[in-house]
């Protein structure tokens, strides 16, 4: 795996040898669905980048699956906005713009406070989580591995979701982190954009535990917006 660079974002690995590694996860007879997981996930990681060409001979060597079945992943990924389809040029990942931010925040704060106002109370098991990705950032954030800080934090906030009791709102939550993703590779230094919030999602945490979620609601609410404006200012 490629280790952080000295602004935090990851030496870029050939994609294909990336996929190589999940091909022990699929067979022959792995649907479309599951290729499309494989790459989904590797975008949510960060180590898909923005723009990279995708071709079906690499990823049909690498994962050992058909032009056809790949095809199906692709057109998958290519609905969820993750991928794009350029005529006479191939699939490529899609790069964000300033107007895809503002709608991923703006459904975020619909789907992630309401999350939480619409929770009787936190079980164990799921504080357990959320504890969980704060402090995997933590250990991250403590070796610099800013990348992999981002990703803690978006587990943090799929556990926020999870919280909702929503099979729905988890599978929507998964499609807007791995969107993000694609959207903070325009951030120039990752340590800059991650670090605050592993705190601020401390902060959430100990309300969630006191079970003050109204308030655990609105500071969230708060954060949101200011990690869009945030978000904003690293593109044109």
């Amino acid at each position: 795996m490629a280790s952080p660079s000295a602004s935090g974002q990851a030496d870029a690995e050939p994609w294909s040898d990336l996929l190589a590694g999940n091909r022990s996860l699929l067979d022959r007879t792995s649907t479309a669905e599951r290729v499309a997981d494989a790459l989904r996930q590797w975008i949510i990681d960060g180590r898909l980048l923005p723009g990279t060409q995708l071709s079906e001979h690499s990823a049909g060597k690498a994962l050992g699956v058909s032009r056809n079945t790949l095809r199906e992943a692709f057109r998958l990924l290519v609905h969820e906005r993750l991928l794009v389809h350029e005529f006479h040029r191939g699939v490529f990942v899609r790069m964000l713009d300033a107007d895809d931010v503002t709608d991923l925040y703006r459904t975020r704060r619909l789907l992630e406070p309401g999350a939480i106002r619409a929770a009787s109370d936190v079980p164990p098991e799921r504080l357990a989580a959320i504890e969980a990705a704060i402090t995997s950032a933590e250990q991250a954030a403590a070796e610099e591995r800013w990348l992999d800080v981002g990703t803690a934090n978006m587990r943090f906030h799929q556990a926020i979701t999870a919280l909702a009791g929503s099979p729905r709102a988890d599978e929507i939550m998964q499609q807007l982190t791995a969107e993000l993703r694609l959207a903070f590779h325009a951030t120039p230094a990752l340590r800059r954009f991650h670090e605050p919030y592993i705190e601020l999602n401390r902060g959430i945490a100990r309300l969630l535990a006191d079970g003050d979620l109204d308030a655990a609601a609105r500071t969230l609410d708060d954060y949101l917006t200011t990690a869009q404006h945030q978000l904003l200012d690293a593109f044109p």
